[in-house]
């Protein structure tokens, strides 16, 4: 008897992505399958990196321009959910103002991702408070600027 191992794995997976289905919305499935804006950015002008209590870490790089975020990139060695908001939140940010980015609340991704089990909802406050940490980066390093120039 032989194995069909490409059919196996079809198949595992296939299992796989209905139990998924079940628990997480499709747009968090699709974020977590087809990442948006994953990766760093090189001489990014603010990175935020944060490990949450669950271990995952997150990191998030901006590059800003006439005070816009016009690139973002995130990097997880986490689980689909933080894949899902990592990528959800560059998305979210992309062209907006500083202020306007940190005007996201957790609350908001999880909205933008049709929501969580309960026990997934740490991960939304995780990749938030790593973005805010990448503009703390950013408004630091530029403030650091600022005072060589003078």
């Amino acid at each position: 008897m032989s194995i069909d191992i490409d059919k196996l794995a079809k198949r595992l997976e296939d299992s796989i992505l209905e139990d998924a289905r079940e628990v997480f919305s499709e747009t968090v499935l699709e974020h977590a399958y087809n990442p948006r804006n994953m990766g760093e950015i090189s001489d990014a002008d603010g990175v935020g990196k944060i490990t949450g209590t669950c271990g995952d870490t997150v990191q998030i790089s901006i590059r800003v321009e006439d005070g816009r975020i016009r690139e973002s990139r995130f990097l997880t060695d986490g689980c689909g959910t933080s894949i899902a908001c990592g990528s959800m939140l560059t998305e979210m940010i992309k062209d907006r103002t500083i202020e306007e980015a940190l005007m996201i609340k957790s609350n908001d991704l999880l909205r933008s991702l049709d929501g969580l089990p309960d026990e997934h909802v740490h991960c939304t406050v995780l990749a938030v408070d790593t973005l805010h940490a990448a503009i703390d980066d950013y408004t630091e390093l530029r403030s650091n600027k600022q005072t060589w120039v003078r």
